[in-house]
């Protein structure tokens, strides 16, 4: 049984999150929601996740707006 069972984000890898992400909006929209230079110069998953998984401001963001995709987007 979960234990966060109204967590849309629980069990989901952040790399899982940038990938889903990227593949629906890509990089240039994803860098003008978010002005991070991981995803405006030189944009990839590997400089994504190791920027966002030692800044916890950006990664807010991050899972804020792939929230909002999955409401828009559902599976």
């Amino acid at each position: 049984m979960s234990t966060q069972p109204n967590n849309p984000l629980h069990g989901v890898k952040l790399e899982q999150i940038i990938t889903d992400l990227q593949a629906h909006y890509g990089w240039e929209y994803m860098g003008y929601q978010i002005n991070i230079r991981c995803f405006t110069h030189d944009p990839s998953v590997k400089s994504s996740l190791k920027f966002l998984r030692r800044t916890p401001w950006a990664r807010t963001k991050v899972e804020r707006m792939y929230l909002e995709y999955l409401k828009k987007n559902p599976k």
